[in-house]
């Protein structure tokens, strides 16, 4: 899952303060620097992020680390426990660590410490805990905390709010914030990224295309450094098959076929048009997703099937 634990740290270089204030759950904080978690190793894994902050006018450390499925070996008490003590021999510093998981059925089983009960030689690390799913996701969306808004789509939905509404949402809050374009850029590249641990990938493609953002997510800067690590990580695996293409093909694919599919939609609704059609036909063959945008919005403005028709053909 090496793709989310990029997505996570590059939302947390860029807007510390607001992981910091999200985990330590408190705003008075005074975020002093990221510390570089690449000289920070144990048994060659590195922590996901330590943070400097100043808090009650004294020095602490912030860690989160970001988990999307449960650590079974070894399992997560005794990995933080290696983080939290080389940490402290590092730094010296108390620390706040914190284990974010991504995925809604994770972290059910984590109990928050390792404890090693010996006479004479007791041992108890605690951290906290936090599961996206148990997180009001509205309330993220409303505060504006900036890092935190493109995690939205795995936190809990409003009450009564099914999970693509819930995920259109989010997208569209994202899109319309009121922001440079290249931090919304990012925002949306991860935002749709991370969808992919919950929702089905043409959900996804379907919001992107009513959106309208797809141009959008090939500016970001952090769409460009995945496809450039995965690319990077294929090479090192003897598969060099372009997968900067094959990302944004797939993605594409998966557009245009929710566009065809919305077109007949469209048609039956209004028309009464049968799957066997031969429009059906026509229309399933074009690759053109500008020309298959048009031909939506003609389908819901046509006044009659021949009109649609000409539309086609012109």
């Amino acid at each position: 899952m090496a793709e989310f634990d990029a997505i996570s740290k590059h939302l947390i270089q860029t807007y510390p303060d607001d992981f910091a204030s999200f985990t330590l759950g408190r705003e008075d904080v005074e975020v002093l620097a990221v510390i570089d978690t690449e000289q920070l190793t144990v048994e060659a894994h590195q922590t996901d992020s330590l943070i400097r902050v100043r808090m009650d006018d004294e020095e602490v450390l912030v860690h989160n680390e970001f988990q999307t499925t449960d650590s079974t070996n070894p399992p997560m008490p005794r990995r933080m426990a290696g983080y939290i003590g080389h940490a402290i021999r590092q730094y010296g510093l108390p620390i706040y660590s914190n284990v974010i998981y991504l995925r809604p059925d994770a972290g059910r089983r984590d109990p928050g410490y390792y404890v090693q009960e010996r006479s004479g030689y007791p041992i108890a690390i605690h951290y906290r805990v936090i599961r996206l799913i148990e997180i009001e996701g509205e309330h993220v969306l409303e505060s504006g905390q900036s890092g935190l808004i493109p995690f939205t789509p795995l936190m809990k939905p409003p009450e009564g709010m099914v999970s693509d509404a819930w995920l259109q949402q989010c997208i569209h809050t994202a899109r319309t914030r009121r922001i440079a374009r290249t931090y919304r850029a990012d925002y949306l590249a991860g935002m749709v990224a991370l969808s992919e641990l919950v929702y089905e990938s043409e959900t996804i493609s379907g919001i992107i295309f009513k959106e309208g953002i797809m141009d959008l997510i090939r500016e970001s800067s952090l769409f460009q450094s995945l496809t450039q690590q995965s690319r990077e990580e294929a090479r090192e695996e003897g598969l060099e098959q372009g997968l900067e293409q094959g990302l944004e093909q797939g993605l594409e694919q998966g557009v245009r076929q929710r566009a065809i599919e919305d077109i007949l939609e469209v048609l039956e609704i209004r028309f009464d048009m049968p799957e066997t059609h031969p429009l059906s036909a026509r229309i399933a063959t074009i690759d053109d997703l500008q020309h298959l945008k048009q031909l939506l919005r003609a389908a819901v403005q046509v006044p009659n099937l021949e009109a649609f028709q000409r539309v086609l053909d012109a």
